[in-house]
């Protein structure tokens, strides 16, 4: 891989929709995984970094009051908020986490990290996690969710990604989709399950 900014600017040089999100069954059919797996009906203030062009933003939309959505490509962001464009309680800035870390904007009741943590190097990864358990709310939910495939520009695995959250955020795990394709993880400071929140159990 030459450089994540060279990389993306190849990727988004031939199509605005370079990983098929908008089009493609797959990712249709995770969209709807990952907001199954949210314990939560609706969040107060939620971070999605690695937004790429929106189309999980759009959706996370529906289930936030506020939502800071952002990717260090700027075409990516453009699209994203073109995406986005009249829904008021959604943001979409162009930053690189976890070094530009939205402290300001936080603490947050969510934070999504989708197809975005295999491209950090160990250091970034360890930092990222440091930094998702210095900002999530005393009732916050991470949810982590990858490509499991192995692919030239990825720097960690999805698996080894997901275990470094596991260990280093402080959380208890809720829920584990595993498949060939793909792994979904979702974490909370809220150790309840959702029959336990509803009053069921």
């Amino acid at each position: 891989m030459s450089s994540p900014a060279t990389y993306f600017d190849e990727l988004y040089r031939h199509s605005d929709d370079p990983w098929k999100l908008r089009e493609g069954w797959y990712e249709s059919r995770k969209r709807a995984l990952t907001l199954a797996l949210l314990p939560r009906p609706r969040y107060q203030n939620a971070f999605e970094p690695g937004c790429a062009n929106g189309e999980l933003t759009v959706e996370l939309a529906k289930r936030c009051d506020r939502l800071l959505a952002a990717d260090l490509h700027e075409r990516a962001v453009e699209l994203a908020r073109e995406r986005v464009a009249g829904i008021t309680h959604v943001r979409v800035e162009q930053r690189t986490v976890p070094r530009e870390w939205p402290t300001e904007a936080g603490p947050f009741d969510l934070i999504v990290i989708s197809e975005f943590a295999y491209y950090l190097d160990s250091a970034e990864l360890e930092t990222l996690a440091s930094r998702i358990a210095a900002s999530l709310t005393t009732d916050g939910t991470l949810l982590a969710c990858h490509w499991r495939r192995p692919f030239a520009e990825a720097l960690e695995t999805a698996d080894a990604a997901h275990a470094l959250f596991d260990a280093r955020c402080g959380l208890t795990r809720l829920a584990h989709h595993d498949e060939a394709d793909l792994l979904i993880d979702v974490w909370s400071r809220d150790a309840r399950s959702v029959a336990q929140r509803e009053g069921l159990l």
